[in-house]
């Protein structure tokens, strides 16, 4: 197996009412990556990614661009251990 990794992201910009969680959640469910996509109150969106390193590097450069109405302004990410996330959804 090869070595799993977590990233803990923040995107801010026009990144909510645009279909960034549902594209976010069927782009990591293709890639394999396990983990959650949630709005925050202040307009971010606030995402963990776990799996392959490679995956993961690929879903957070993803975010960068994200669904194709998003305008992201940056994205912020934190690397750290896996927790044991299983399988991609959308927290409400």
């Amino acid at each position: 197996m090869t070595d799993r990794t977590r990233a803990h992201v923040f995107v801010s910009g026009n990144v909510q009412g645009v279909y960034y969680r549902a594209n976010t959640r069927d782009t990591a469910r293709e890639l394999d990556v396990d983990g959650w996509v949630q709005n925050l109150s202040d307009g971010r969106v606030e995402a963990v990614f776990e799996g392959s390193e490679e995956a993961v590097d690929e879903m957070v450069d993803w975010c960068h661009t994200g669904s194709p109405a998003a305008n992201v302004d940056g994205v912020e990410v934190e690397y750290g251990d896996p927790k044991g996330e299983d399988g991609f959804r959308i927290r409400r």
